[in-house]
């Protein structure tokens, strides 16, 4: 894996003269139900950069661990941004990538509520440095892999799919014993675009069914990802901007 916290200023001069491309990953610091960490966002989003990094050579910068969480402050130990917030900071630090001229930066996203902040970023990125900003979220972005191996109970806010692949990088942070099925209450206005808080929807903070998740499913989702994440990246890597 080449990671910039690991390289020498030299060694990232050396990167940047060869490579336009780089890999950052984005999560967030909010509840998944009482069996998973709060980081579980932030641990997918970095595992999937760094062993994307390791298999195509594109450099990983430092993980981004807190997004626009609103929806679940009333979880305790939720942290959030406003959208303004994260959209300045991510255009920052594509300014300093830009000094060293990259071109090109591909964000690997673990939290549906950083998206429309960085709808923003790609649009403000291209306009105003010269820099595309590529959006990878796991759960749309992976060409039907996860609809694939997990049904659609499995597929919601900390349900089966992300607690497996919790359970498959770090098991030691899940409480398997605090597993739950949790029935999402939904209505008309549901089908409403709308801002809602989760605990509106769940009192628990899982949207659907836990207790089908396991390590090996996890495993068998996060290689899936792994290698069409790769794959997208070693097209990018056949054009230079």
């Amino acid at each position: 894996m080449r990671d910039l916290l690991l390289m020498s200023y030299e060694e990232a001069e050396g990167y940047f003269r060869e490579c336009d491309l780089v890999l950052l990953p984005l999560g967030s610091v909010e509840q998944h139900g009482p069996a998973n960490p709060l980081g579980t966002d932030t641990l997918i989003a970095d595992a999937l950069a760094g062993e994307v990094s390791r298999r195509t050579g594109v450099l990983k910068l430092p993980v981004i661990p807190i997004g626009v969480s609103f929806h679940h402050m009333h979880f305790p130990g939720t942290l959030t941004v406003s959208e303004r917030s994260l959209e300045e900071y991510l255009l920052d630090v594509i300014r300093s990538l830009a000094r060293w001229g990259v071109k090109r930066v591909l964000v690997v996203n673990g939290h549906g509520g950083n998206l429309a902040a960085l709808q923003v970023v790609s649009r403000r990125s291209l306009e105003e440095l010269g820099v595309r900003v590529y959006v990878y979220q796991w759960w749309t972005s992976s060409s039907g892999i996860v609809e694939g191996l997990f049904g659609p109970e499995e597929r919601g806010h900390a349900a089966a799919a992300e607690t497996s692949m919790i359970m498959h990088l770090h098991p030691e942070s899940v409480l398997a014993d605090r597993l739950l099925d949790q029935e999402v209450k939904e209505d008309k206005l549901s089908r409403l675009t709308h801002f809602s808080y989760t605990i509106e929807s769940s009192g628990s903070g899982v949207l659907g069914r836990q207790r089908t998740a396991s390590a090996e499913r996890g495993r068998t989702l996060f290689e899936a990802l792994v290698e069409d994440l790769s794959g997208i990246v070693e097209e990018l890597k056949k054009v230079r901007s």
